[in-house]
């Protein structure tokens, strides 16, 4: 890269992220702490703190990083929590969550991103976090409850199966809307049993690919 990369990470979120709002400082070590640019492709390492998604082949993108950064902070995530992705995608949402303490449980549709993200995170010795190829708007069943839960793609509506794998107290953040259009980012609360949802940000997601989400 022609600028060295912890001097763009620091750019980055101070005027993509802390400007926009972000406040949780843990969300802002670990974007200061994960190598962004390599979780993209080799030729658009030098664009990675760019402020935008970047693809990554296969119809899938790395979203921009204040939207990373955003979905975190609605997680309220603590050290030690169980979390399930949906959407690996490169990988670099699950570094971001195993860089903030958290058990991290991610799944991927698509083999081949499965695979990379699979041999980048033990690269970057991110070992301890769990992947799996399978039809995320199932969930991950055999590992449930999850204390949190995030998806990273986005679905005509929330999958019950992700609603029912949430821990009591849990959270869930997951865009909602039509197919390749705008979005809304719903924070899912399950507090005593009884599920709440509230509206965020209007955000633009791929699409959400599964037996409870849109049909390949």
């Amino acid at each position: 890269m022609s600028i060295d990369p912890v001097r763009k990470r620091e750019r980055m979120v101070r005027e993509q992220i802390e400007a926009r709002g972000v406040r949780d400082p843990e969300v802002l070590r670990a974007m200061r702490t994960v190598p962004r640019h390599r979780f993209v492709q080799e030729a658009l390492a030098a664009q990675a703190y760019d402020d935008r998604p970047q693809p990554l082949g296969f119809g899938q993108t790395i979203s921009q990083p204040y939207i990373v950064a955003f979905m975190t902070e609605l997680l309220e995530l603590k050290p030690g929590m169980k979390v399930l992705e949906i959407g690996t995608g490169s990988g670099y949402q699950a570094a971001v969550l195993a860089e903030m303490g958290a058990d991290v449980f991610t799944v991927e549709r698509v083999k081949e991103l499965h695979q990379q993200a699979r041999d980048r995170l033990a690269r970057l010795k991110y070992l301890f976090v769990k992947l799996k190829l399978d039809d995320g708007t199932l969930g991950w069943p055999e590992e449930a409850p999850f204390d949190r839960i995030i998806v990273t793609a986005g679905g005509p509506e929330v999958p019950r199966p992700l609603v029912d794998q949430l821990a009591d107290d849990g959270i869930l953040v997951i865009p909602v809307g039509p197919a390749k259009r705008t979005q809304m980012l719903k924070v899912v609360r399950k507090e005593r049993g009884l599920v709440r949802a509230e509206d965020r940000l209007g955000v633009m997601f791929v699409d959400l690919v599964g037996k409870h989400g849109w049909e390949e």
